[in-house]
């Protein structure tokens, strides 16, 4: 089982980090290079004041990117050793696992570890005003455990009750409330900000995607005679 675990999370884990990675120089880079601009002085943006945003040419940093498509692979990899894990957990208790319930398992791990934070804390440009980074990671773990237990309460629970501490679960973190800066500050115009929040759920929701497909795909492959 352990081999059977590690086997697709490497290949499923590198093959959907590789996705990721390719979404991300296609429709989050574009946006984070506007940021750099107004984070650097650059370009400055206030109100009302129009600022016309130069178009950026594609170009190839070989260290940056490189390093950018190495460690989305190895978070991705990392993502499905967990996926994997909670997979052949539930395999052990005469649950299958294919394609689609693979496919549904992704989806599951993109509402947990991204959705569900980003109703509070969504993801950030470089230059936006931010708490501290030690409270905002704190709540993030908490928020991604409480609504991955609330999701597996969903999924196999048997009761009511069951849904209700689901729903207690999921509300809780974002009742308690994400650790935010006393002030609205910060060089970066909003609207660039909402298309990075967007665009980086919508690589995450096809990345997540991809990688529970594929783990499905591999457990049912294996389990062909």
């Amino acid at each position: 089982m352990f081999q059977k675990v590690l086997t697709s999370a490497v290949f499923a884990g590198f093959g959907a980090g590789l996705l990721a990675a390719l979404l991300q120089f296609t429709f989050v880079q574009p946006v984070l290079l506007r940021a750099e601009l107004f984070e650097s002085g650059a370009l400055v943006h206030f109100g009302a004041d129009g600022t016309p945003v130069p178009e950026l040419t594609f170009t190839v940093d070989a260290r940056r990117d490189g390093l950018s498509i190495l460690f989305t692979a190895l978070i991705y990899t990392g993502y499905a050793m967990v996926l994997s894990a909670a997979m052949a957990f539930a395999a052990r208790r005469g649950h299958a696992i294919n394609l689609r319930n693979g496919l549904l398992w992704g989806i599951a791990g993109f509402v947990a570890v991204q959705l569900a934070p980003a109703f509070s804390l969504p993801p950030e440009l470089p230059g936006s005003a931010a708490a501290e980074v030690g409270a905002r990671q704190v709540w993030w773990f908490a928020t991604i455990v409480a609504t991955a237990v609330a999701l597996g309460l969903i999924a196999f629970g048997r009761n009511w009750i069951a849904i209700l501490i689901a729903a207690a679960l999921i509300l809780a973190p974002h009742l308690v409330g994400a650790p935010h800066t006393a002030d609205y500050i910060g060089p970066v115009p909003p609207e660039l900000a909402g298309l990075f929040a967007a665009r980086a759920l919508g690589v995450g929701l096809m990345a997540w995607s991809i990688l529970g497909a594929l783990i499905g795909l591999i457990w049912s492959r294996e389990a062909e005679p």
